[in-house]
């Protein structure tokens, strides 16, 4: 899959996914079925510690294609069509979300409404200094709407949140960074490389502790499961794992 709108490359332990729908990856039909295909090839892979997704072009990810929202906005059949494929991302954002792999995403440059909600959906964002991000579709009388008022309260907070959504504010990488949107800012001519040594170091670690570690941090505050009792679940897989023995032998070789 080194073809197409969205470009997987696999050597494990890390794959590596390229946005490249030039000029600046607007989402539409195309877009998400790249995803979904992408996905399919990754999802149940326990050889994949470290998903690095990035961008082929200067702009991350505009959000929606507005030739495609002139052409179905004024229809009701138009609309209920840009409803499906809200639904159609909304599930590859799950998906994305939901992966065993730690999920990166490198942000360049711009990523605007469904683009910088994609990047909500990865575990770990950054991003370039000057880098433009934010959720500004109230400035068009939509909302965030594949996840972006979910994920943004939920990873920052209501306070940041509101700030964000409800002014259409778009800030640089430096404030988000702040604000905990992002978890790394770095100068836009050091972002590539510094990006890939930290793949590189992610790609050292156990996939199947990575793996662990989401589900119990996702777990947090949930109602229905008992993170506490998970962690010893995770805890009992892991010692029979024959990559964790491994590697617990290792260390306590070199420490003895």
């Amino acid at each position: 899959m080194a073809d197409g709108i969205v470009k997987l490359e696999i050597a494990a332990p890390v794959a590596t996914i390229t946005l490249n729908r030039p000029p600046v990856n607007a989402i539409d039909q195309s877009y998400v079925d790249g995803w979904s295909t992408a996905l399919d090839a990754l999802e149940g892979r326990r050889d994949i510690a470290v998903v690095h997704i990035r961008s082929a072009a200067k702009v991350f990810c505009a959000g929606a294609d507005l030739a495609l929202m002139r052409e179905l906005v004024s229809t009701p059949q138009g609309c209920e069509q840009m409803i499906e494929l809200i639904r159609r991302y909304q599930r590859v954002l799950d998906r994305i979300e939901a992966l065993g792999a730690v999920t990166l995403v490198e942000l360049g440059g711009a990523a605007l409404g469904g683009g910088f909600e994609l990047a909500l959906a990865c575990d770990l964002r950054v991003a370039s200094q000057t880098a433009k991000l934010g959720l500004p579709e109230a400035g068009l009388g939509l909302i965030p709407g594949a996840g972006g008022t979910q994920r943004l309260t939920r990873i920052c907070g209501e306070a940041v949140a509101r700030r964000i959504i409800l002014t259409a504010e778009v800030i640089d990488g430096q404030t988000a960074v702040g604000l905990g949107m992002v978890h790394f800012a770095q100068p836009a001519e050091q972002l590539q490389t510094w990006t890939h040594e930290l793949v590189q170091r992610l790609g050292k670690l156990s996939p199947q502790a990575l793996g662990a570690c989401k589900r119990c941090i996702a777990s947090a505050g949930s109602l229905t499961i008992d993170g506490s009792e998970l962690e010893v679940q995770e805890t009992r897989m892991l010692y029979g794992d024959a990559d964790t023995q491994q590697r617990v032998h290792a260390f306590l070789n070199r420490a003895g």
